[in-house]
């Protein structure tokens, strides 16, 4: 088991978190939402009704203490998008290897680096949920629960604040 550098309320909310934007992606597909967690709770950001809001998150901790944990993992979730492109990085690096200094050099490497970029990036498609439920998110709540919910706009856009304790 990977041993988490995540401080174990952030893993909390960041399933939390997940677990309300897949309960609101349910209720309605078209919302364009995003989210951050830390320490003392999360940000939803985007257009959503604050009722709504508040009943995703109260059926979350619900779902998520009932068992639920893949809803602590997010198909669109930064982890994936990070370790997707370590690993596309990784291999544009490995294919560079011994290309020279000349320019031509590094342009006939370009076949190859294409071809093992986009390798990587399907190989790498189960990595991103498999951190997400060892190392960025904990499904387990242990008692995590909403103290309380602040509404700020900012340039039209509304940013919800949900605080967090243990």
């Amino acid at each position: 088991m990977l041993i988490s550098i995540l401080p174990s309320n952030v893993r909390r909310n960041h399933a939390l978190e997940h677990a309300t934007l897949q309960i609101l992606g349910e209720k309605n597909p078209r919302l364009r939402l995003a989210g951050y967690s830390d320490s003392l709770g999360f940000w939803i950001i985007g257009k959503v009704d604050f009722d709504d809001l508040q009943e995703a998150i109260l059926q979350a901790q619900t779902r998520l203490n009932r068992g639920e944990s893949h809803l602590a993992i997010h198909p669109n979730c930064g982890t994936n998008f990070a370790a997707s492109g370590l690993i596309a990085a990784l291999a544009a690096f490995f294919a560079m290897l011994g290309s020279g200094s000349s320019a031509r050099s590094r342009w006939e490497r370009l076949p190859l680096i294409a071809v093992l970029v986009t390798l990587s990036l399907i190989l790498s498609r189960p990595l991103g949920p498999w951190l997400q439920a060892v190392a960025t998110t904990d499904a387990h709540l242990n008692g995590l629960h909403v103290v309380g919910i602040d509404r700020f706009e900012r340039r039209g856009i509304p940013f919800y604040r949900i605080h967090t304790r243990s």
